[in-house]
């Protein structure tokens, strides 16, 4: 048998699938789209269950696909196995309605033995243990013999998820001889051991579950098949695990390279080693695929993928950052099946080098917090640490346990790991209950997903703004308590959802907002007030009935507002012109992360690292400016996705492209793939001006700003707030600034000359307090209370006073506008004699209602009741007693 490469066989499949009929798509994106039960893709059929739900009408019957995926349920044990991976490559024939068992296990068997070469002989099918269709098949038609076939249960061999389509499946593991043998009992498929590999599963849905156990035979029996690349791979080049098929193993080899170390001679070495291979692979396609690093959501699986492989950089001894290094390495084996890689490398290398970077300054930061929470364990004596603060570590210092645990043990300690389980717990299920209750297709179920799949509304909005259609269907209005109906009329003051045939409604999508319009009859008036799309091509216009009834059947005129889409149309168009500017500006790396594109404004988030300068706003501004002065034409071509990027065509990471894209120019200037709506002619913008830009996520910014009669309005505002001001301030608009100036000068010489004297009132309010301070277990005490001095002034007032004395515990009280603060100051000698000052500030605050602490030398604390000051301060002289006797 050949051994096979990994994009060798990725193409072998295709090919073969298309030659059996199958219409092959390339890869969906990682990010689920419109799927809210995934944070991530994770199947190949993950990104398919529209046309498995009938929500949606499949390209073909038959389809076919190698599905990046991601899965982090094993997260822990990644690198500690060879077995174990996050990103993998799923490769799927998929059958809507179409082909059943028959051809499916027929095709099954006819790649893997005569297209791969893989023994026949080394092959041993499973079927759930009631499915004997599918044991017939395996046993008569493809002729296994019967001692080859295995019948599992429900747990190994029936596919289902809760409530919906399920059914039977088939596996085909391969044996891969002695040599992989675990144990002297691994000696048939079914087991833990490694010596036989499932390397095909077969789903046959032809089952609906009520949810309750009971089952229905489905009208449309489906085939969803899944084969991991990497398992088949690793069978094929006859390797150990999947750290060592061709493509993996040259990154591999590259992180040993990096590390100076030999694979396979330690086996600490070996799991760090394995754990930056998985983990630079995932971070590379999952950021090719837009996604950020963050502190939530799909952002945070990137980040702790980044951040694991940093730690275990560490610990093999690379120095420097060496990431994106290795996500070169990845682009090179992985761009034939996925070129979106190579485009993508510029921005790819720079988030994973900006991110190991800020991480490197984070860990380093971490060490220092679990420094200070080892001198605390150690001041109380104590040799374990909570869970809580094991889990803050964990979650905020991106510290894995593993390391936490390592570090403790070295000094004879250990960590309550029920108690980060338990705050782990608690975190999940907070997230948990933020999920919004989906049904099988990851919706919250409306009426919208029970209409007929056959309905769509083709979109005439390009053209025109008013047209004639068809209404094919009506609903009540869907809200969160209600999901709505169907209904074959809507009357007057219902509000309610119209679909029809044709439609020139804008229906937002692509960051621009919906249209808003009038659909009516010569009897009767729906106001739409959004317009937004539905699954399988239909529009719903949202809205309300102010007049007469519309029914289904009825032919209706359909007329967008006009000064509305034009308003939004220069926005758009005016976000092309800011993407191009910016990336002239700041770099290539900068790509569209977002936008919103209203009547009103725009807004524009973006790839960037550090915040804009006031000259590179300007710049930008200017950019767009000079091209609206420009009047550069806007036109629109219709063409392929392959050669949309082959001109040069900029496209969104995590949007879904059909075959035929639309693709925006203006001049030479600007080139994107959109399915917005657009000015005819740059000069149509007007102006454009910038109101702000800031950051909303670790490595995103965001620019807000205005086109056209948006902004006029704003400078007429600000005109008008300026003559105001001016107005206040008793000078000409032109001279206001130096007014405002001269008074702001004034009022902080003002504020500096009140501080001084309350500053003054203080130090005198102590009198001569260090010659009447009281002795307490041999150390000088002093405690006075005073009004209106801030934390920072009570601080100044201890210093002063510590220059007086060699020894010393000063307790110092403030009351201002009701509330306490509380300063506790000790000098070595006392600290050494047993003073702590966090401990007795925290004494003294339970008193006045409040809270604080610090370290043994400085603390300080606040509290809300003023009239117990006297007796925190006592409660601070009797601690004080308690800790130096």
């Amino acid at each position: 048998m050949e051994k096979y490469g990994v994009n060798e066989l990725r193409k072998m499949f295709l090919d073969f699938m298309e030659s059996k009929g199958h219409l092959v798509m390339k890869s969906f994106s990682l990010v689920p789209h419109n799927d809210k039960s995934l944070l991530l893709i994770n199947a190949g059929m993950a990104p398919l269950k529209p046309y498995f739900t009938g929500a949606e009408i499949p390209p073909s019957k038959r389809v076919s696909t190698c599905q990046k995926c991601i899965r982090t349920g094993d997260l822990d044990n990644v690198g500690h196995t060879a077995r174990h991976g996050t990103f993998f490559e799923m490769l799927g024939n998929f059958s809507f309605g179409d082909y059943f068992k028959t051809e499916a296990i027929h095709w099954t068997w006819e790649f893997l033995t005569q297209t791969v070469g893989l023994d026949p002989e080394r092959l041993y099918p499973s079927v759930y243990e009631n499915d004997d269709e599918a044991y017939a098949i395996w046993r008569d038609e493809i002729g296994v013999p019967e001692k080859r076939i295995y019948r599992f249960g429900k747990a190994d061999n029936f596919w289902e998820h809760g409530a919906g389509p399920c059914g039977p499946c088939s596996e085909v593991y391969y044996d891969r001889g002695e040599k992989y043998m675990t144990d002297e009992n691994d000696t048939e498929p079914g087991g833990e051991g490694d010596r036989f590999m499932e390397i095909w599963n077969d789903v046959f849905t032809q089952f609906e579950n009520d949810g309750k156990g009971n089952y229905t035979t489905l009208k449309q029996k489906n085939i969803d098949t899944g084969m991991g690349l990497e398992r088949l791979a690793v069978a094929v080049q006859d390797v150990d695990s999947m750290f060592d098929i061709d493509t993996i193993r040259t990154l591999r080899d590259h992180v040993c390279r990096l590390a100076g170390k030999v694979y396979h001679t330690d086996r600490n070495v070996d799991v760090d080693v394995r754990k930056i291979t998985d983990h630079a692979r995932a971070s590379t396609f999952m950021i090719s695929d837009g996604i950020m690093p963050s502190n939530e959501g799909r952002g945070y699986v990137l980040r702790r993928l980044i951040r694991r492989a940093a730690m275990a950089g560490r610990r093999l001894g690379i120095q420097g950052s060496f990431m994106a290094e290795l996500a070169r390495t990845v682009i090179e084996t992985s761009a034939d099946g996925y070129p979106e890689l190579k485009e993508n490398e510029v921005m790819i290398l720079e988030v994973l080098s900006k991110e190991e970077e800020t991480f490197g300054r984070t860990i380093d930061q971490g060490l220092r917090i679990l420094d200070e929470i080892e001198a605390e364990m150690a001041s109380k004596n104590e040799k374990t640490l909570s869970g809580e603060k094991a889990f803050l570590l964990y979650d905020t210092y991106g510290f894995p346990l593993d390391l936490t645990r390592e570090i403790l043990e070295e000094k004879g300690c250990g960590i309550d790991e029920e108690g980060f389980a338990a705050a782990m717990k608690e975190q999940r299920e907070r997230a948990r209950g933020a999920r919004k209750k989906t049904n099988y297709s990851g919706k919250e179920l409306t009426v919208y997903d029970t209409l007929d799949p056959r309905l769509s509304s083709l979109f005439t909005g390009y053209e025109r703004l008013t047209d004639k259609g068809t209404v094919t269907a009506l609903t009540t209005e869907v809200t969160e308590e209600d999901p709505g109906s169907e209904v074959k009329a809507l009357s007057d003051g219902i509000r309610g959802t119209i679909i029809t045939d044709i439609t020139p409604f804008y229906a937002t999508m692509g960051g621009q907002i919906g249209d808003k319009g009038l659909i009516y009859t010569d009897s009767a008036e729906f106001t739409v007030e959004e317009t937004e799309p539905l699954p399988g091509g239909k529009t719903a216009h949202k809205g309300v009935m102010t007049k007469g009834m519309i029914k289904v059947g009825d032919s209706v005129t359909l007329a967008a507002d006009e000064a509305g889409r034009r308003a939004t149309e220069k926005n758009h168009s005016g976000t092309h012109l800011l993407q191009k500017a910016l990336k002239m500006v700041l770099g290539d790396h900068v790509a569209q992360k977002g936008s919103y594109v209203s009547p009103s404004r725009l807004r524009f988030d973006f790839v960037h690292f550090k915040p804009m300068t006031k000259e590179e706003i300007a710049r930008v501004e200017d950019i767009v400016n000079e091209e609206i002065r420009k009047g550069l034409p806007v036109r629109t071509d219709v063409m392929s996705i392959e050669e949309a990027r082959k001109t040069g065509a900029m496209a969104l990471f995590d949007e879904k492209y059909g075959e035929k894209v639309r693709v925006v120019s203006m001049g030479d200037f600007s080139k994107e793939l959109c399915g917005g709506t657009h000015v005819s002619s740059t000069a149509q913008i007007q102006a454009f001006k910038i109101l702000g830009e800031s950051g909303v996520a670790a490595g995103v910014r965001r620019i807000e700003a205005l086109t056209g009669n948006g902004v006029f309005a704003y400078y007429r505002e600000v005109e008008e707030t300026l003559n105001e001001l001016a107005g206040i301030l008793k000078s000409s608009p032109k001279d206001a600034a130096d007014h405002a100036r001269k008074l702001e000068a004034e009022l902080k010489s003002l504020k500096s000359e009140i501080e001084s004297m309350k500053s003054k009132a203080a130090r005198e309010s102590l009198g001569n307090a260090a010659a009447e301070a009281e002795k307490v277990g041999g150390v000088p005490f002093i405690a006075r209370s005073m009004k209106d001095v801030d934390v920072n002034g009570l601080r100044e007032l201890g210093d002063s006073l510590k220059e007086t004395l060699e020894e010393y515990v000063i307790v110092l009280a403030s009351e201002t506008a009701g509330k306490v603060n509380l300063l506790v100051m000790a000098s070595d000698g006392a600290v050494k004699k047993g003073a702590h000052a966090g401990n007795l500030v925290r004494e003294a605050a339970k008193v006045v209602g409040g809270g604080g602490g610090g370290r043994p030398n400085m603390a300080q604390a606040g509290g809300r009741d003023a009239g117990k000051i006297r007796e925190a301060l006592a409660k601070a002289k009797e601690a004080l007693l308690g800790q130096i006797g």
